[in-house]
């Protein structure tokens, strides 16, 4: 990596390098595990893989989004590959990306959603949770119907749907169908959010958030582990940003809630590369520094990785895995 780049990663992380660990574990858990049905998590770290039936995603749109056959052919064989968890999503969340309505998104997931269930269960695989990739409360009501039995939402559980007064309904669905739910920090909405993203301190103030919208979670009796923190790498974030968040994974860790980390194929990764070799890498080519994400994640104590590459990604999280059991810190 060029001397000049390292001196600017230098600079940006210095002052979070200097603050005491005491004002990161302020917040440490405290309350006992709750009972209730084992999580592909609750054991150690495992895999999200990602199913988007959508035109425009921005590494595999257009792949799944016009055969329902196919998105489950995928589903099937990511499940196979050592995906505890699919995640499926009919809206495009890449940056500049525009909203996508309610009906389209019902019909885009839920055939998907249905005959993934019916799939999984044939293959003997139904212990893999089936998750729904959306913001819109009625969507995941509808995917829950269906059989989905998580939710991941980029919003955070922010987003009124169709009842834009209830800004939280998408956290009261998680809690009334006692499922767990991704909370994911994110500036703006898709639309606005690499837009000049701006913070005085990345790590703190993604945390601050994300420890308030699982309380608000908790508050409506969901238990700890099934609140999962995302920091949302490359949502609203510049490549500073992104590195400094993973350097301090170890922030959310200490929460005691389970965490989940989202690098796989993002713009970063090409961005480190490009400064280093002058080669910016397409996504179809950013597995070796997802992998390194992953291993990074998992030796921090990250307990989900979101990823389109299962069988290599899986092969840098059981390798990270064991190195973090047999580490004596």
């Amino acid at each position: 990596m060029p001397l000049d780049l390292v001196r600017r990663f230098s600079r940006a992380f210095a002052h979070f390098r200097r603050r005491p660990r005491s004002d990161y574990t302020r917040d440490v858990a405290t309350d006992p595990p709750q009972p209730g049905p084992r999580l592909p998590w609750s054991q150690g770290p495992c895999l999200m893989g990602v199913l988007n039936v959508t035109p425009d995603s921005f590494s595999d749109g257009g792949r799944f989004g016009d055969s329902v056959g196919a998105a489950v052919e995928h589903g099937l064989t990511m499940a196979g590959q050592g995906a505890a968890i699919i995640d499926i999503g009919g809206e495009s969340t890449r940056p500049g990306a525009s909203s996508v309505s309610e009906s389209e998104q019902l019909r885009r997931v839920l055939p998907v959603v249905e005959e993934l269930c019916r799939a999984l269960d044939a293959a003997h695989l139904g212990d893999v949770l089936i998750s729904v990739d959306t913001t819109l409360p009625e969507v995941a009501r509808a995917a829950l119907d269906a059989g989905a039995r998580m939710l991941n939402d980029i919003s955070a559980g922010r987003h009124g749907g169709t009842a834009p007064s209830r800004p939280d309904a998408m956290l009261d669905l998680a809690a009334a169908r006692h499922v767990p739910i991704v909370l994911m920090h994110m500036l703006g909405s898709p639309a606005t959010m690499q837009q000049a993203p701006t913070y005085h301190d990345v790590v703190m103030e993604v945390r601050q958030f994300l420890l308030e919208r699982a309380a608000a979670a908790m508050d409506r009796g969901l238990p700890r582990d099934h609140v999962v923190l995302d920091p949302g790498i490359g949502f609203g974030k510049t490549l500073e940003h992104n590195i400094a968040l993973l350097s301090r994974l170890d922030t959310l860790v200490v929460t005691g809630h389970p965490v989940l980390i989202g690098a796989s194929r993002k713009r970063f990764i090409a961005g480190i590369s490009e400064a280093s070799t002058g080669i910016s890498p397409p996504p179809d080519d950013r597995l070796g520094g997802t992998c390194a994400a992953t291993a990074l994640g998992v030796r921090t104590g990250v307990r989900i990785i979101r990823v389109h590459d299962v069988p290599a990604n899986r092969q840098a999280m059981d390798l990270a895995a064991a190195v973090r059991q047999h580490s004596p810190i």
